[in-house]
């Protein structure tokens, strides 16, 4: 019987530390992103691309006029690991 009331009192096991969440732009945990690139960083190319052409199409025509460069920009992006 003091047994199981004892129980309560004795010492738990320390829960395992949790696993570290994943990061992009760590090299370690993300070998497609050797570098270390931050979103803000990676892929400027279809950035600036995609980003010119929002700025100069009317707004009713850009997102039909600028979705292969989206698409390009995404895929970029996730080449280098990030969910986008």
């Amino acid at each position: 019987m003091l047994s199981g009331i004892s129980s309560w009192w004795s010492a738990s096991p320390t829960p395992a530390a949790p696993a570290k969440p994943f990061d992009p732009t760590d090299p370690k945990q993300n070998p497609l992103n050797p570098k270390g690139l931050k979103p803000c960083c990676a892929c400027p190319e279809t950035k600036s691309a995609r980003d010119d052409c929002f700025l100069k199409t009317d707004s009713s025509e850009a997102d039909e006029k600028c979705r292969e460069l989206v698409q390009r920009h995404i895929a970029c992006m996730r080449g280098y690991g990030f969910k986008v």
